[in-house]
């Protein structure tokens, strides 16, 4: 394995600066593990209005973008673990929200620009460029066809596009060719044009050295008609150059030893004291204080994530004498359904619509069981989390979550939760069931079981390691 590569990793989100989801704690927590294995790692973002952290101004450079120049002015932030830079311009970031406003197509044409201008201006000419989901992928169009044709600095740099959730691809109008100074002839299927759009996930795609998702069983369920959001044809085409590594966690910050967002610090060797996490819990969200099975949910209020099969058997859920407790934001439609179950059922469900990070940790800390019945789910991390934290995960068999979790019913040796695979209410329900009466009528397997999740495996160790056997790979070639 190649010793002190230079690295450049582009994402749109790293925590713990900018975030709404797990591509901010990927791109905060694998430079780090890199760095630690003796490569030099950089780190760049946009610099957001909301970024709120002391940082040193190291250069600027006119980025020519919308047929004019605009300046880019190189923050980096202060104290970081990795070198980390912001990309800086009033016109593209001066406002709140990393997302979601009428300019984005421009926003992030500038970043992916702006990113190779960034690698000249300080003189740090990466290996590998790390581009992270469809907000970085035009620089991979960028480097090969201008780049590396125009001026000899960028010769030799090679890159590595990452998927971490193939339904956001970044569609803009045709415009996008002029934003970027590229010629109508890019505006071809076998280029950048998807369906009338520009597609910067595409730009990536075609013009990447090699692809990877994060988690091996999504990278096949991608070349799927199911799974392949229109895209598993051109995908197909890079088959042979497609891979899979599991994403890790930070076992710093997700940590309930040392966890300062908890209410108590624990171990395996001391579960009474995740008790006492329970009890805090409910007290802080008003629910009574009982030993009943508490089902914690975490995530994005989205369609993906298999709500519409908690919602269609919460009735049951109820029946079976648990308490639940929800955090997220999302569609109105699940933020509604779910503040409606919290109405009829007050003494059972507690429902928290906003991003909390602390109350996340804390219920990661405090339920037993943690719901994730994914659609799909290239990775997920949650699942991953809440055995950090002993809280037993009930999963759909699908993507990350089919590649960490197993059902212990059907494997106990190595069972670490329970898992199901159609994705239906009826199969959902199943497995939630076997979870609850696992917990209330054998409390010795559910204590082995919370003690074997606690003690697994899920940091960046092995997975920084397969990134670098694939950097590696595709520096030979």
């Amino acid at each position: 394995m190649s010793e002190g590569l230079k690295i450049l990793f582009v994402s749109a989100e790293v925590a713990p600066y900018a975030k709404t989801g797990g591509l901010a704690d990927v791109a905060g927590s694998l430079p780090q593990k890199l760095v630690e294995l003796g490569h030099d790692v950089r780190v760049v973002l946009p610099g957001y209005k909301e970024i709120n952290y002391e940082m040193d101004y190291v250069t600027d450079f006119q980025v020519e973008l919308e047929q004019r120049n605009t300046t880019c002015i190189v923050k980096q932030i202060t104290n970081a673990p990795v070198l980390t830079y912001t990309l800086n311009n009033y016109h593209y970031y001066g406002r709140y929200g990393i997302y979601c406003h009428h300019d984005d197509g421009a926003r992030f044409a500038f970043f992916s620009k702006a990113s190779l201008e960034l690698i000249k201006a300080i003189e740090f000419k990466p290996d590998i460029l790390h581009l992270n989901d469809w907000h970085a992928a035009p620089a991979a169009l960028l480097l090969k066809e201008y780049y590396q044709e125009k001026d000899p600095f960028y010769r030799g740099i090679k890159t590595l596009l990452t998927i971490h959730n193939l339904e956001y691809q970044g569609h803009f109008g045709k415009e996008i060719l002029e934003v970027l100074d590229l010629p109508e002839s890019y505006f071809v299927p076998e280029s950048v044009e998807f369906y009338g759009m520009f597609n910067f996930l595409k730009a990536g795609i075609v013009y990447s050295d090699k692809i990877n998702t994060v988690s091996k069983t999504y990278a096949k369920e991608i070349l799927t008609p199911q799974y392949g959001e229109k895209m598993e044809g051109i995908l197909k085409t890079r088959e042979s150059d497609l891979h899979g590594i599991v994403n890790g966690i930070s076992y710093e910050i997700f940590n309930p030893l040392t966890d300062p967002f908890i209410y108590f610090p624990y171990n395996e060797k001391n579960l009474t004291v995740k008790t006492k996490n329970k009890k805090a819990l409910q007290k802080e969200v008003g629910l009574p204080e009982s030993d009943v099975p508490l089902i914690g949910v975490v995530h994005r209020l989205v369609d993906q994530k298999g709500l519409n099969l908690v919602c269609d058997c919460f009735k049951q859920i109820m029946d079976l004498d648990t308490q639940f407790i929800l955090l997220g934001l999302g569609d109105p439609y699940y933020e509604k359904a779910f503040l409606k179950f919290m109405k009829k059922y007050p003494e059972k469900v507690s429902v928290k619509i906003e991003f909390n990070e602390e109350l996340a940790h804390k219920i990661y800390a405090g339920s037993d069981i943690f719901l994730m019945p994914s659609a799909f789910e290239p990775c997920g991390l949650g699942q991953m989390i809440s055995l950090r934290y002993g809280t037993i995960p009930i999963v759909r068999e699908t993507g990350g979550l089919k590649d960490t979790i197993v059902d212990m019913n059907y494997d106990f040796d190595n069972g670490n939760g329970f898992s199901f695979r159609d994705m239906d209410s009826k199969a959902f329900f199943d497995a939630l069931k076997r979870a609850v009466l696992t917990y209330r009528d054998e409390p010795g397997t559910w204590l082995e079981l919370v003690k074997k999740g606690m003690k697994s495996d899920f940091s960046w160790n092995k997975s920084a390691k397969e990134y670098l056997a694939l950097y590696d790979k595709i520096l030979e070639e």
